[in-house]
Parts: structure tokens; C-alpha cells; sequence
């Protein structure tokens, strides 16, 4: 039906999604937001003439949706994309050691590097490569995996407690947002099958060389208005409704908006409280699913400090660190990013108990941090950065399509089969777009590139 009017809820990365997919199929598109901005939990802030994100967000080669979604946006170019995995791993006191893949075909790409990581014993190297492989023969998409921790999975394959928290905890925690003993089977093996496993370019890393919100709030601001979508920013939306007309109603602002399909494309527990009653009844239990919180530090040093681009940290409380001196704008000195996933703990430690606890570990990492200033200490925290990925998080995933036609849901809680939020959102997008078209009729199928 040319010329359907959709209105998009939310403008994190699903919402932006799916409102250019709606747009591009010529329905009539507004998309409102209740925030001031667009971008959604990946964006930045100006703290005293500086540019932080709000959390160090990466990305994958096989992330290729979202990778796509910033070719549409323009912005490809202001983010940086590994020509080969290579991730240093720091420990205190100990030289660094590097996990990176070769030419060699997959699996065969990182045996090499495991067979020489450094910080395991000699027999633990042969014990995770031979775990890897077996990994790589798990089904994600059984049922019976979900029900099943990854860290009993770990140890029923000789996986001691030294070898999860040197290597497996080092990919686990950051991609599942989990400790590996509290993480489901299925989206462990996902996510090493899908980013290590599968395909040998599909690990290499990638991150925002620009702060997060040129790279999506604004450029995705451009992008919607070129396409002829309406964005309303600081609408609250309250509530969805089903008219007798099967036509949509969402209240907020004020104002009634109309539509013939709706995307809900906010987090589950807004979702909940917008959608009508009855309209996720037997399709999952989102509100079951929980959330993991992501903390991140960022430290500003008088002086150049790290070496690296990013590096991993073992037998540190510091799990990753990002050199953001560009990005953030600081003219002299360096300005770190200490990405901390499945902060359990820290999502409510003071800043004082924080900058005590990870200025030393930093130190035991960075020799020349030891003799520098910390001009600025600053922490931002995530307390509902994912959702938990736990055993059985999958059933309680809902799909796109509620149990009322014409509205439709998007977001990264959604049943996507991928635990990464920015992939995840955006395919997400996607499906919910073609729900919403179903529901009005138009018959044109969507690009490969957007499926």
C-alpha cells in the first residue's frame, strides 16, 4: 500500500532501522523519540571540553547489518575496521601476549595464536584449542543448549578455572555481557561459531574512530530527513492502542498520532507499558529476561600512557582499555576509555572506590601510568546496557510480530538469535519493518542487504 503512514517509536539504532526501510518502501514515516537526540544507549556527551561515549561500543566484520546500516548513514568512514584480528593481552608484570589470526583458512586461523598465547601453560594452550573445536560443533539453535551454562559446558571439557579466566572470560565477558559460569550455551556458541569459528575475517574488530553520536545520532538525523521522514525528538510516547478501524493510535505530547502499523522499537520494560494488553500474551516474557550493566571509566593522563590502540587485560580487574584521545578532543596527554561488561559490582561502586581500585590496576598494566597525573576521572554506567543471556533467555525473546497486527516490535531483547545490542538492534529494525509493511499491504520485498 504506497503511501501507508508507520509510526517508529524510538530512535536507538532499531528504530532508525526501521524507519529508513519503511521510507525507502515509500510509506508515509514518523519517527518519535523522547530524548533530544537519536542514537539510543551508543551515543556521546561533552564533559568540560571533552567528548566521551557512553560506553566503548565495538563491532565485528560478520556484523554485517550494522555495518551496512553505516554505509546508508554515511559514516563508514569515521570508524576503524581491523585488516586482521589482533588483540593484546596485558597482565601485570608480564611481557604482553597477542591473540591474533593468520591466513590460514578457519578454524586453522587462531591455532597458532592459541598454541603461543603466552599466559596459559603449555598444556592449557592444547586443552582451549581442543574446547574451541568442539565448541564449533554445538547447535545454537537447540533448545536444549539454551537451558545449559557455558561454564559447566567449560569444565564437562577440561576447562580449569586458570584457563576460563585467562582466555575464555577474556572473548565471553565483552561479547555476552556475562561471566561465562552465568552465560547460556547456545549464545556462547553463537557467538564464538559466528565470530571466531565460522569464518576467519569474521573476528576482526571494529570501533567509532569519531565520537558515537556523529556516527549515529546525527548522521542517522540526516539520513531519515533526506528520506522524507518526520522526527519528532523530546515525544514521549504513552501508549499504544488498536482503534475499530484497525488503524493504530499513539498517544503522547499531547496528540494522538494515527497510522496503519506501528514499530516499538524501545527497551522491553517501556515496550511493556506502551504495547496494548494482550499484545506479547504467549509470544515470550521480555520482562523475565533481566539486564547486565556495562561500567566504563574514563581516565585522562598529563602524559601518553598506552601504546596500543586497545588492549585486553588478565589478572586485572581492567578488562579492556581504548586509547579515545582523538575522539574526545584532549589536546595534550591521553584520555582511556576502561570498558568493564557484566559489572555486577561496579554498576554501584562510588567513583571513589572505583578510581581507588582501577588507577593501581592500571598502573600494574602501564608502567608509564605509575608516574603520571590523572587529570580527569569520569564513570559513566549502563545498569540496563543487554539483557541477560542467561540459560533460557532465549524463549523469553519475542519476535517482531505482537499478537496485534499492524504493530510490531524492534529492539535488541528481540529474538534475533544475536546477543551483540548493535547488530542485534538493527536487524531487529529490519524485521520489525517488514511486519509493519506485511500489515499494510505492500507486496515489494526488501533488498537482500537489509534482510
Amino acid at each position: 500500500m504506497i503511501g501507508a503512514r508507520v509510526i517508529v517509536i524510538g530512535g536507538g539504532l532499531a528504530g532508525i532501522a526501521a524507519a529508513l526501510d519503511c521510507a525507502a518502501s515509500h510509506a508515509a514515516v514518523t519517527l518519535v523519540e523522547v530524548r533530544p537526540r537519536l542514537g539510543g544507549a551508543a551515543y556521546s556527551f561533552e564533559r568540560d571540553g571533552l567528548w566521551l561515549d557512553n560506553g566503548q561500543h565495538v563491532f565485528l566484520r560478520c556484523c554485517e547489518r550494522y555495518r551496512a546500516l553505516l554505509d546508508r548513514l554515511g559514516t563508514t568512514s569515521d570508524t576503524v575496521l581491523q585488516d586482521r584480528l589482533a588483540v593484546p593481552v596485558l597482565a601485570p608484570g608480564r611481557p604482553v601476549a597477542w591473540l591474533r589470526r593468520t591466513g590460514l583458512p578457519a578454524p586453522l586461523h587462531l591455532t597458532g595464536s592459541l598454541l603461543r598465547y603466552r599466559h596459559l601453560r603449555p598444556s592449557q594452550r592444547l586443552g582451549v584449542a581442543r574446547a574451541a573445536l568442539a565448541l564449533g560443533r554445538v547447535d545454537p539453535d537447540d533448545p536444549r543448549t539454551d537451558e545449559r551454562a557455558f561454564g559447566d559446558w567449560l569444565t564437562g571439557h577440561g576447562q580449569s578455572p586458570e584457563a576460563v579466566e585467562l582466555l575464555w572470560e577474556l572473548i565471553g565477558r565483552p561479547t555476552l555481557n556475562l561471566r561465562t559460569a552465568n552465560a547460556s550455551l547456545a549464545a556462547a556458541a553463537f557467538v564464538f561459531r559466528t565470530g571466531l569459528l565460522e569464518r576467519a575475517a569474521a573476528g576482526d574488530i571494529g570501533y567509532a574512530r569519531v565520537p558515537l553520536q556523529r556516527v549515529h545520532g546525527d548522521a542517522a538525523l540526516r539520513a531519515l530527513e533526506r528520506g522524507g521522514v518526520d522526527v519528532r525528538l523530546g515525544w514521549r510516547a504513552q501508549r499504544v492502542e488498536a482503534d475499530a478501524h484497525s488503524r493504530a493510535v499513539v498517544g503522547g505530547a499531547g496528540e494522538r498520532l494515527e497510522a496503519d502499523a506501528v514499530v516499538v522499537a524501545v527497551p522491553h520494560e517501556r515496550a511493556i507499558a506502551l504495547l496494548p494488553d494482550g499484545a506479547l500474551r504467549g509470544l515470550g516474557d521480555p520482562a523475565a529476561l533481566g539486564s547486565s550493566p556495562i561500567v566504563n571509566l574514563h581516565v585522562v593522563y598529563d602524559r601518553h600512557v598506552l601504546d596500543h590502540e586497545f588492549a585486553a587485560a588478565v589478572g586485572s580487574p581492567v578488562q579492556y582499555v581504548f586509547d579515545r584521545t582523538a575522539s574526545s578532543g584532549l589536546g595534550h596527554g591521553q584520555c582511556l576509555a576502561v570498558s568493564l561488561s557484566a559489572a555486577d559490582t561496579e554498576i554501584d561502586e562510588s567513583v571513589e572506590r572505583l578510581r581507588a581500585r582501577f588507577l593501581p590496576a592500571l598502573a600494574e598494566l602501564l608502567p608509564p601510568a605509575r608516574g603520571a597525573e590523572v587529570q580527569r576521572f569520569v564513570v559513566t554506567r549502563e545498569r540496563m546496557a543487554t539483557f541477560r543471556a542467561s540459560p533460557g533467555a532465549r524463549r523469553l525473546r519475542p519476535g517482531p510480530r505482537t499478537g496485534i497486527n499492524g504493530i510490531a516490535l524492534a529492539g535488541a531483547r528481540t529474538d534475533t538469535g544475536w546477543p551483540a545490542p548493535m547488530e542485534g538492534a538493527v536487524r531487529s529494525g529490519h524485521a520489525a519493518a517488514r511486519v509493519a509493511l506485511a500489515a499494510v499491504g505492500h507486496e515489494r520485498a526488501l533488498q537482500e542487504t537489509v534482510a
